[in-house]
């Protein structure tokens, strides 16, 4: 049997286990089992236990539960309604107006969560209360919110760039410097689409409210203050040499801990479901980290992913087509697995293809992370969709139908990224290159 027709049944196998409800984690060791026992002569187990190891034991990873238990207790805070409160008069006189809540609200909690579930699912508690109340379509404040929600992704602190980097042995906190310019030119992009929308749907927005003076404008603004120095602590930190990612992230638990006490929400018990939260969701990431690492490790052994880059290497491909058979395996394959499990799952595979084809690593994370944000909003396993979904109650196909305009802005996006690396680049280069 050939290296690249055993590929096509491990991935045909792979699927079949996870079609059964398998756990992700416990599907990738069968699939590494399977492809050890059948290509290489080494023991199974022995290849399990040294690849599980080396694979938890990296100081990298602290960073990972760190800023998921950041954001768990900023969760149960009140820092979404006072983010709420201090944008709205600010953006009454947009296009648009108060949808524009969903996307700067979003950028914001991005820059304390890492997550694009908690910040699609903390700012939608309050924002879509409010939209629909105050008369805005919902199917708008829907999709907008859907979209804006994947940048907890894109936007620095990511928990998606601290697993990319601790797989493929990059700096993570290149890579976040990295993400901050892909994540602004996001945000405007949606920003500009409810601006258009507005303009041409003007029988569909709410009657205007009236307008706050300067003085209340400032005074609700101060509402920012809290989130605006918990962003200065953590990215502040990394951004000035003072702290690398993994030390940022035990400084922004401890501001999390320091706001939600002066904001009187911290007892015992918020204490207690913020931390077995955050252990939840780390020893989920942690079992499938581990999965992924014994398969990649399993997937060396055998050759198939020297294989695999050879033959896509005889296709000839340019950049442009080799990037655009990329995006289309990410998007289906995001239909089936969430963003983590991509990455990992395809990491042992895609990089020698990427290495051969020259990109750069810190580049090619910030696409992988734009395309997997594509992927939160793509039925039937997209997580925005889930959360938006327990949220509203309505189908998550339509909720889907409403998100799709994002989505195309998404591609937009990952075509800019590709035209102007620099994007990506300019910003580490300026910042760590120059010290």
């Amino acid at each position: 049997m050939g290296l690249i027709e055993l590929a096509s049944i491990l991935i045909l196998l792979l699927f079949v286990i996870l079609a059964s409800g398998v756990w992700i984690g416990i599907a990738l060791g069968l699939v590494g089992f399977v492809a050890v026992l059948t290509k290489a002569s080494v023991p199974a187990g022995q290849v399990l236990a040294t690849s599980v190891w080396g694979a938890s034991n990296s100081w990298d990873l602290t960073a990972l539960p760190m800023f998921i238990w950041m954001g768990e207790i900023l969760y149960r805070t009140r820092l979404s309604e006072d983010m709420f409160e201090g944008l709205a008069p600010w953006l009454q006189k947009l296009p648009g107006r108060l949808l524009h809540v969903n996307v700067v609200g979003c950028a914001i909690f991005a820059a304390v969560s890492g997550s694009s579930a908690a910040t699609c699912a903390t700012i939608g508690r309050i924002s879509l209360p409010q939209l629909v109340k105050r008369g805005y379509d919902i199917r708008m404040a829907i999709g907008t919110l859907a979209g804006a929600g994947t940048l907890g992704l894109l936007i620095p602190p990511s928990i998606i760039m601290i697993v990319y980097a601790t797989a493929t042995d990059q700096s993570i906190a290149r890579l976040f410097i990295a993400g901050v310019l892909p994540g602004i030119m996001l945000a405007l992009l949606f920003s500009g689409f409810i601006v258009a929308w507005a303009l041409l749907n003007k029988e569909r927005m709410p009657p205007p409210e009236p307008t706050s003076s300067f003085a209340n404008r400032i005074a609700a603004t101060r509402r920012l203050i809290p989130v605006i120095l918990l962003i200065l602590g953590v990215i502040g930190s990394i951004y000035g040499g003072l702290a690398s990612a993994t030390e940022a992230a035990v400084v922004g638990v401890f501001l999390s801990l320091g706001l939600s006490w002066w904001m009187k929400t911290l007892n015992w018990s918020t204490f207690r479901d913020a931390l077995l939260g955050a252990t939840r969701t780390s020893c989920m990431i942690a079992f499938i980290l581990a999965g992924a690492a014994f398969l990649t490790t399993t997937m060396g052994f055998t050759g198939i992913p020297r294989a695999l880059a050879e033959w896509v290497g005889s296709l000839n491909l340019s950049h442009w087509a080799l990037l655009g058979a990329l995006t289309v395996f990410y998007v289906i394959l995001g239909c089936f697995l969430d963003g983590i499990s991509m990455v990992v799952l395809t990491t042992a595979v895609i990089m020698p293809v990427v290495q051969k084809a020259g990109f750069d690593l810190i580049w090619f994370g910030i696409y992988i992370v734009l395309v997997v944000e594509m992927a939160q909003i793509t039925p039937p396993v997209g997580f925005n969709l889930y959360v938006l979904q327990g949220m509203t109650g309505r189908d998550i196909f339509k909720i889907g139908a409403y998100t799709a305009p994002l989505f195309l802005l998404m591609v937009v996006a990952v075509a800019m990224l590709v035209a102007f690396p620099g994007i990506a680049l300019w910003l580490p280069s300026t910042m760590l290159d120059a010290r």
